[in-house]
């Protein structure tokens, strides 16, 4: 068997944490390639290396700032090389770091705090590493050139055991480059992306995600007590619940594995001995799970109403609507609709001072009856499989909100049937989420 093994931030926060990853990787001949985040937080009040890094290049022109920054750095990686007694010079690279912070971009001062946890990783399990600059390729419009990315890959790897068949690979994850060799980075959770790359390449068997929880939980742990672990999820599930706020593994790791049926399993690095959760294309016949895999949500969203008589016989108008967005780069989360009414629901950031703008182009164009706007709007997306073979589980959502006296702004459901959109005010997030944790029995 092949495994592919990456490492979060939690998993390689300290030197204690490092020792955990090591012993994990050696207990398994067959975990043979390891992607590594940047050094995560240690306890709750700590700052992840990564944002610390991106802290410093934006304050980099205060001499003050940027010096205090750069220490907080330093400190925490020189006590990790110490604490696991290897001979690296961690020092001279930080300081190469901060030189450039004032003429390098984000994308490569950010992208650093992978490349030193990744080489104090491989300096201390005496293994060789795999810098992804120049073998990650970004097109000109930071679009992942999937093809010559996973040839890359592969021609690295196989130079590396054509010298040491045995080796145990260190890889930095959550950046690559342009063809011209300038960093590209992904966006924040990037290095699941990284790992999914590895194990498409090289057609791995399993893809091993080490966090900080035993799997993928039904809702947010820190809303909802004690969410159930989800055994089996499949990848369609898992992408609609990371799309809406749930964090364990990156939305976009999916991509690269679903498409040749590469299952990921999400383990512990604290409670290695639990099994976790296996996201996989098809769910095993012989797994019973209950119709709702998971519940997730975010807050933020504005919801344009529009109602006009016999919208529904004017030929294109939902083509024209769309097209204001689209003139003005605004995405369209969702688009429930009546027959004499729609409603675009959109994230508010993505409106900012545009907003006026698309109020006036759907007036002078489109002529409706009645239009307002809605903001401080929360979506939960309640998934899975099992809804749309279901004929209980929106009757419970009703019941559930009606019991707990939460008003619903939008209801809709996706044409795959696997997922129900529930509208609420942003007010009653916690309590909504919550609320619907009951769905785990279902």
């Amino acid at each position: 068997m092949k495994k592919v093994v990456k490492f979060g931030g939690s998993s390689l926060a300290s030197a204690s944490q490092i020792k955990k990853a090591k012993k994990i990787l050696y207990d398994d001949k067959s975990r043979k390639y390891c992607i590594a985040s940047a050094s995560g937080k240690r306890d709750n009040d700590d700052i992840k290396i990564t944002d610390l890094l991106i802290n410093l290049h934006q304050n980099i022109n205060d001499e003050n700032k940027s010096k205090e920054i750069y220490n907080k750095i330093k400190d925490r990686y020189i006590s990790i090389v110490d604490e696991l007694n290897i001979s690296y010079d961690v020092e001279k690279d930080l300081q190469f770091i901060f030189d450039k912070a004032k003429t390098e971009t984000l994308d490569f001062v950010a992208s650093r705090g992978e490349y030193i946890t990744s080489k104090i990783l491989s300096l201390y399990c005496n293994e060789p590493f795999l810098d992804m600059q120049n073998v990650i390729i970004f097109n000109e419009n930071k679009k992942i050139n999937y093809d010559l990315t996973y040839a890359n890959i592969k021609n690295e790897i196989e130079k590396i055991e054509k010298v040491n068949a045995d080796a145990k690979i260190i890889i930095p994850g959550f950046y690559g480059s342009k063809e011209n060799g300038d960093i590209i980075t992904f966006s924040r959770g990037g290095s699941d992306i990284t790992g999914s790359l590895v194990a498409r390449a090289l057609n791995a068997d399993l893809y091993e995600n080490w966090t900080d929880v035993s799997g993928v939980l039904f809702a947010d742990p820190r809303i909802v007590e004690n969410p159930k672990v989800v055994e089996y999820i499949s990848y369609t599930e898992l992408r609609e619940l990371s799309y809406m706020g749930a964090n364990v593994l990156h939305e976009e790791a999916v991509y690269p594995v679903s498409k040749v049926g590469i299952p990921i399993n999400i383990l512990n690095t604290n409670a290695p001995e639990d099994k976790g959760t296996m996201i996989v294309s098809n769910i095993p016949s012989i797994i019973k799970r209950s119709s709702v895999t998971g519940i997730a949500g975010k807050k933020g969203f504005t919801s344009i109403n529009i109602q006009k008589a016999l919208m529904n016989e004017e030929i294109g108008y939902l083509a024209k609507l769309l097209n204001i967005f689209d003139k003005e780069n605004i995405s369209v989360e969702h688009c429930p609709t009546g027959i004499d009414t729609v409603s675009l629901i959109v994230r508010t950031d993505f409106l900012n001072d545009k907003k006026e703008i698309i109020i006036n182009a759907i007036k002078e164009n489109l002529s409706p009856d009645i239009l307002n706007v809605e903001d401080n709007i929360t979506i939960i997306a309640v998934v899975g499989e099992g809804i749309k073979y279901s004929n209980i589980v929106t009757k419970n959502i009703f019941d559930i909100l009606a019991d707990k006296n939460i008003p619903i702004r939008m209801i809709d459901q996706g044409s795959s049937g696997i997922n129900i959109m529930i509208g609420v005010d942003d007010s009653n997030y916690e309590k909504t989420l919550v609320a619907l944790s009951e769905l785990q029995n279902s």
